[in-house]
């Protein structure tokens, strides 16, 4: 076993902060960000980076989005499709005890279901597929019997 400050030299030698001086920078780098104005500081960037999109005061998670939702109005209008929805919730499980807590639905939200030649279509327009949308997406199969079109 290493003493304390051997390791802490270590850390030093090597370039890499040890956990001490890691949280005293982080700590440093926090209050820095405080004390600038909000429109100076950083905006977080999403994990996928898409960027949300208002237009019209419908608020869209990224431009893909609002962008197929325009065009699926645009075959809406010219009678190629009919009921268009959008942010529509389909259960693919109900609430259950697991260890004594309750665990909340699981949920797959569409982000746009329409009437296509008397079809129904469900349609997700995806930038990056998940294993949470992979696994939700075989559960819409398997219990509701509806293949999601991707988009």
């Amino acid at each position: 076993m290493t003493h304390p400050k051997q390791k802490a030299a270590w850390g030093r030698r090597t370039g890499t902060p040890t956990k001490g001086e890691q949280d005293l920078l982080n700590a440093k780098m926090r209050s820095a960000l405080d004390a600038l104005p909000a429109a100076e500081r950083p905006k977080a960037v999403n994990k996928y980076k898409n960027k949300p999109v208002t237009v019209n005061g419908e608020k869209y998670r990224s431009g893909r989005e609002m962008a197929r939702h325009l065009a699926l109005m645009g075959m809406e209008a010219a009678g190629l499709i009919s009921d268009l929805r959008r942010e529509v919730t389909f259960v693919l499980a109900g609430r259950v005890l697991i260890q004594g807590r309750v665990r909340p639905q699981l949920r797959y939200i569409a982000d746009f279901v329409y009437t296509e030649g008397g079809m129904i279509i469900v349609e997700d327009a995806k930038g990056v597929r998940t294993e949470g949308y992979r696994i939700k997406r075989h559960l819409m199969v398997t219990i509701h019997n509806i293949e999601i079109r991707e988009t």
